[in-house]
Parts: C-alpha cells; structure tokens; sequence
C-alpha cells in the first residue's frame, strides 16, 4: 500500500522546466555589417573645341540690305558625317548652311589658313538696327564651334571737300544749272563764242576779197 502511494505521489510531482543553456556571445547589441558596393561610372563630356571665324565683310550699312560671307575652319569629320556648318546671328534674315570651299574660290580665308574650311553667304535686312551682331558658328558632324562680331553702323558722312554741284562759271549765266535729258542745249556763253568765231571768219573772208 505505502509502495503504491509512493509511486503515485512520485508520479504527479510536475517535471522542472528548462533552462537554455548558453548565452549571446558578444556584448551590447548586435551590429549588422553591411557591405555596399556602389559603381559609378562617369560620362566624360569632351571640351568644345574653338575654331577660326571669319566674315566677309565684318561691317555692313544700317538701313540698307546687304550680304555677308562667313568662313569658317571646321575639319573634315570621319566616319561618314558631310563636311558642313551652319552660321546664325540675330542679323541674318535666316540661318545659313556651310559648304566646303572650292580650291581658289571667292572669297578665300586670310592670315593662316590652313586646314579645312567651310563658307556660305548670310542676307542682311536693312531693318537691322545698328549695333554689333553675334555670329555663331557650329561645325556639323564634330564637337567644334566658333564666333565673330559682325557690326551694323550708319552710312558714313562724305567728306566736305567734294562739291555735290558743278562749279558755276562766267558767261551767259547756263553753266552750273540742271539741265534736264530731251531739252535743246542752251546756247548762252557758248552761243556767244561761236558766233564771234563765225563773225571774225566772214570779216577776214570780206576783207581777202577786196585785196
């Protein structure tokens, strides 16, 4: 009876709960290592390369319609692009296209020239008002580019030592007066001095006679 008993109290006694064994390793709070890899690859913008400008001619009359040519240097490109350029300034009634010069064309770059060349002809409104103009050039099919100041000035002033009517002479009073185109001329002085030549011929003819 007492064994009975002792089994069954030794049967309802509840089990001890667990204990994890072990601990975190380390102290504080974890740290998380993070490893970022970042690849960046930078585009390289190539630096505009200046080229030779220039126009022909540089100065033009305000108020009056004129055309002006622009030269400019551009290389030839490779790889198939056409050898051209295009030139624009707030001047040009629109913009104008470049074309390669011919070997002894007219007008042909000065100073150093060498090297290719592009040229084409710019019209110039005579509303234009006066002032200095930008001209932009770009080379087509290549990363160069180039300028030049075009200037709109006033007509310049003749010089006051040029007489702008014929000198008036002595005589019957016609010259230095307009004559208009149809008229007959005026005989005046010139009438006179033919007559006293016709005058003094007949007095030497009569005078022969009575010798």
């Amino acid at each position: 009876m007492i064994g009975l008993m002792g089994c069954a109290a030794e049967a309802q006694t509840p089990a001890e709960s667990s204990t994890p064994t072990g601990s975190p390793t380390g102290t504080g709070q974890p740290t998380a290592t993070t490893t970022a890899t970042t690849t960046a690859t930078a585009t390289a913008t190539p630096a505009v390369s200046s080229i030779s400008v220039q126009l022909n001619p540089d100065r033009v009359t305000a108020g009056e319609s004129s055309t002006v040519w622009i030269l400019a240097n551009c290389p030839a490109p490779q790889g198939g692009p056409a050898h051209t350029g295009t030139a624009t300034s707030r001047a040009f009634v629109s913009g104008v296209t470049l074309n390669p010069t011919t070997s002894g064309g007219t007008p042909s770059p000065t100073g150093n020239a060498g090297g290719d060349w592009v040229r084409g002809q710019a019209q110039i409104s005579g509303t234009v008002r006066r002032g200095s103009y930008r001209v932009d050039v770009k080379c087509d099919g290549t990363n160069h580019s180039g300028r030049a100041t075009l200037r709109v000035a006033r007509a310049e002033p003749l010089p006051s030592d040029v007489p702008t009517r014929a000198p008036r002479a002595g005589g019957g009073g016609t010259f230095g007066k307009e004559v208009d185109e149809g008229t007959p001329i005026p005989l005046g002085g010139v009438g006179a001095a033919i007559g006293l030549a016709l005058a003094v011929g007949v007095g030497v003819a009569v005078k022969r006679r009575r010798s």
